[in-house]
């Protein structure tokens, strides 16, 4: 009868060391983060991606997590897109407390690389770093695409709205 107590009692005890154990590996994936997203050339200065937009390979984008009371920066991290236009950045740590946001750094395409003024359209995307804001997925993050302008919007633009049925403002 012992030796069956015995029994029932180390594997009570793996049963609940394995339960604890998976419980602290899940509470560690909480705070790592996967953030997508990718970089394009706005060729019609339109300030979203049309048909003749080119993704570009070798721009540069950064992470900045500031403090929200202090503006103090916590974080600060650099990628580089690859191929398709596309980045990926790995991040460690629960951000709740910070306002994060990816922002363009540099364009490889010097015809390509302007900005506009408006951070928040353009050329900056805020990112959620907590698993305590209700999105369901706790691990990859995707921000919206940011873009790098030419100074001069291609010849094709026009048509290129025709076939959207939009009238721009911009002058070509």
């Amino acid at each position: 009868m012992a030796s069956k107590g015995m029994v029932l009692l180390m594997a009570s005890a793996i049963c609940v060391s394995y339960v604890v154990g998976f419980a602290a590996a899940d509470a560690d994936d909480l705070d790592r983060f996967q953030i997508q997203g990718s970089v394009y050339c706005d060729t019609c200065r339109v300030q979203f991606i049309t048909r003749l937009s080119k993704f570009l390979q070798g721009a540069k984008v950064r992470l900045e997590c500031k403090n929200r009371v202090t503006g103090a920066l916590t974080v600060s991290k650099e990628a580089v897109t690859d191929d398709t236009g596309s980045f990926l950045m790995q991040v460690t740590g629960d951000h709740e407390e910070e306002v994060c946001e990816i922002m363009l750094v540099e364009s490889p395409d010097q015809e390509c690389s302007d900005v506009s003024k408006d951070a928040y359209l353009r050329n900056a995307a805020k990112v959620s770093l907590t698993a305590n804001d209700g999105i369901v997925s706790n691990e990859t993050r995707i921000v919206n695409p940011l873009g790098f302008m030419v100074k001069t919007p291609s010849a094709d633009c026009p048509a290129a709205f025709q076939e959207l049925g939009i009238t721009p403002d911009v002058i070509f």
